[in-house]
């Protein structure tokens, strides 16, 4: 049984996102690594001071090439399990057939099922920009309180916001749309899945999730929908996190596919 897990964030956060959840799992015995997105391997505020303007030009295709080659430098196939964009991301290297097992938390847009309200609402402070394509943005405040962590403690949103907040490149939403990566739905080779949703998530609706699933199952491994009650996109650093943590990790243990091989980078 593989040991080693790779945690793969989404956009607006980076690897500090993952610290609870990492310290559980490696106290679980497990081997965790929390990699950064390129050019997003700086402290939050730090990052939202002074981005780097390479961000700008990051896409969703080098994104994913960067987690194959994380993969493939490690001595045993990995556990993945990534949230929002981090989620799509996952099934992206699931469909290389990279992993012995994955798990997508709250995914964002999947190419290849339609968009759902949620989602659409929140993606159009990148999509009304017209620059946005070749730019960095950061999510307002207003934003997250109201919509990516509604259901944090009050008065606790700005402290939350200075702490994980990041800028993420508006490339990827609108990789997401114009000319997507695609996924074979049905393929062959694509290790178990376990797609995870938030009945409140206004960021990606649990209905998409459902949606992007119902897709997902054509494969022939095994495919798991969950979706978890009274919990919002935040649902990794909200108040009670260890629950979806431990589904997140028991599945992906309980049904990861036999891995002896060190596993080989597949870089489009």
């Amino acid at each position: 049984m593989s040991k080693t897990i790779i945690l793969i964030h989404g956009a607006w956060l980076n690897s500090v996102s993952w610290d609870g959840v990492k310290r559980r799992y490696e106290a679980a015995g497990h081997r965790v690594l929390a990699p950064d997105w390129p050019h997003d391997d700086r402290p939050p505020a730090e990052l939202r001071r002074a981005p780097d303007p390479a961000l700008a030009q990051l896409g969703q295709r080098e994104i994913v090439d960067h987690y194959a080659r994380i993969i493939a430098d490690q001595p045993e196939v990995p556990i993945l399990i990534g949230h929002s964009l981090g989620g799509v991301i996952v099934q992206h290297l699931l469909d290389r057939g990279l992993g012995v097992s994955g798990v997508s938390i709250n995914p964002a847009p999947t190419p290849g099922v339609p968009i759902h309200p949620h989602a659409l609402r929140s993606a159009l402070p990148v999509f009304l920009d017209p620059l946005s394509w070749r730019k960095s943005k950061v999510m307002t405040r207003d934003f997250f309180r109201t919509r990516f962590a509604q259901t944090a403690p009050a008065g606790q949103h700005d402290a939350l916001y200075d702490r994980y907040i990041v800028p993420t490149p508006g490339r990827v939403y609108w990789n997401g749309v114009v000319r997507p990566m695609k996924i074979r739905w049905d393929n062959p080779v694509r290790p178990p899945l376990l797609m995870i949703g938030g009945e409140l998530d206004l960021i990606a609706d649990a209905s998409m999730t459902r949606a992007i699933y119902e897709k997902q199952r054509r494969a022939p491994s095994r495919t798991d929908l969950r979706i978890f009650s009274g919990r919002s996109h935040w649902t990794c650093l909200d108040e009670g996190w260890e629950e979806v943590a431990d589904a997140a990790l028991n599945w992906a243990v309980s049904n990861a596919r036999a891995a002896t091989a060190r596993a080989a980078a597949q870089v489009a």
